[in-house]
């Protein structure tokens, strides 16, 4: 099945026109690939890369999502063995009533297996548990010749897919070795933190005691106040923290869903004062100290699942996702890049601020050890881009790199320094691909 259509990421930025495939046995997947003409492929997911990772202008958009068998689960080891194209929130409906629960999340379960292996998406919980494909034993790729390869962790054709933004080919199957839970809740630690420092420590000093961590930071606030935040951090729940009407069924997973918001929105409704005033009642309501709140699980991970289309809040001219790591010992760039996010006025309410662990094996994976903040800015900024140039040289000299996932505007002058092993996956690219069948915009814009 196929059609001609505009393409966009989540940020609802460039969108660009593709021939949108949709296949639903490997056979058509392959034959999708061979014929997909001088313009290459890419293959999609659900659409929740924020730029122009999965678009590919005046060419083929694969969309992975009739490919979405779930074809075993070992409930016994906890693995299970499914197409690219089944979401994580799938996934959570199969598996949380066995006792099993997805190792890595990101802030939606609405991404797909193959989405989060090309990503190699990672959530609360990398300071301990790494980035998805860590948890991957093994993947069938498709490549640009047709052929299917069997891939596992420590081949180079494993470590380029693995956030290599679906450049290497069409992920058919992953093998995933799941989390094992007692209850569909979870035990959530909230606090506040004064000010960008005093929220370092904190993490610091005590993210090793949770599996999951997290902060909301004001990026509005200035002065003695500059990075207020407020920190949340949790662990699945065992059953005898439950209250006796949650015990009844403890494995259930109800996730709530609020009206989507209107397909118009007015432009500038997320301005400064407005984010300002919402960033102030937030830091105010969240308590000072609060231990073992018992929450849902969409509560804790995935609280803007709840609004169906919540991206439409931008307005019409769609927002930009910035994220970025540097590492431990590069605290004062942190605390500068704040500040001149502070200074600068970026009405950001989607702010979050983590710690992440050792790096993942993935040649283009985003996570290195160190500080990572992530935040949502309306595209129509003035002088945004600009703005966000200088940020890049900065995260660039001082040895750190964007998330390629989130990306629709890097320099490709700065790419080299922010990811050493570029040079083998382009030379694996070459040689697996030299006739630059799956391309993207994003790729042809960065030269990957």
């Amino acid at each position: 099945m196929s059609s001609v259509g505009s393409v966009t990421g989540w940020g609802r930025t460039a969108p660009s026109t593709s021939l949108l495939v949709r296949p639903r046995t490997h056979e058509e997947a392959a034959a999708a690939v061979l014929g997909c003409g001088a313009r290459g492929s890419i293959p999609r997911g659900l659409g929740r890369a924020y730029g122009d990772a999965a678009q590919n202008a005046g060419g083929a958009v694969i969309d992975m999502t009739g490919l979405d068998r779930i074809h075993s689960v070992d409930a016994d080891a906890g693995v299970v063995v499914c197409d690219a194209g089944v979401s994580l929130h799938r996934l959570m409906q199969v598996l949380l009533p066995l006792g099993w629960f997805v190792p890595v999340t990101p802030g939606t379960r609405y991404v797909t297996v193959g989405g989060a292996i090309g990503a190699d998406i990672h959530g609360k919980n990398h300071h301990g548990s790494g980035s998805f494909t860590r948890h991957v034993r093994a993947l069938d790729l498709l490549t640009a010749d047709g052929t299917v390869h069997t891939t596992v962790p420590g081949t180079a054709l494993f470590d380029a897919t693995a956030g290599g933004m679906g450049l290497t080919g069409v992920i058919l199957t992953a093998t995933v070795q799941l989390l094992p839970v007692h209850t569909s809740l979870m035990s959530v630690d909230t606090e506040r933190a004064t000010d960008l420092d005093d929220l370092m420590a904190r993490l610091t000093a005590t993210d090793h005691r949770y599996r999951y961590s997290v902060a909301w930071i004001d990026l509005l606030a200035r002065g003695a106040a500059t990075g207020r935040s407020v920190l949340t951090r949790g662990d699945h729940a065992p059953l005898d923290a439950l209250p006796a009407r949650l015990r009844r069924a403890p494995l259930a997973f109800r996730p709530a869903t609020l009206p989507a918001p209107p397909s118009f929105i007015p432009e500038g409704l997320l301005g400064r004062t407005s984010v300002s005033l919402f960033n102030e009642l937030w830091y105010r309501k969240a308590p000072r100290l609060r231990t073992g709140q018992i929450q849902r699980l969409a509560t804790f991970f995935h609280p803007l699942d709840g609004v169906p289309h919540w991206n439409r809040i931008y307005g019409r001219g769609g927002f930009v996702q910035y994220q970025f790591v540097v590492g431990y010992g590069q605290e004062e760039t942190l605390r500068r890049i704040v500040g001149r996010i502070a200074r600068r006025g970026c009405p950001s309410f989607l702010a979050v601020l983590k710690r992440f662990g050792d790096a993942d094996p993935g040649w283009l994976s985003f996570p290195v050890p160190g500080w990572t903040l992530a935040l949502d800015i309306p595209a129509n900024l003035g002088g945004l881009g600009a703005f966000l140039d200088t940020l890049d040289e900065e995260v660039a000299a001082a040895g750190g790199r964007v998330y390629l996932a989130k990306d629709s505007r890097l320099r490709p002058d700065l790419l080299a320094a922010m990811y050493p092993r570029l040079a083998d996956f382009r030379a694996l690219r070459a040689e697996l691909d030299p006739g630059a069948v799956f391309t993207s915009d994003l790729s042809r814009r960065l030269g990957l």
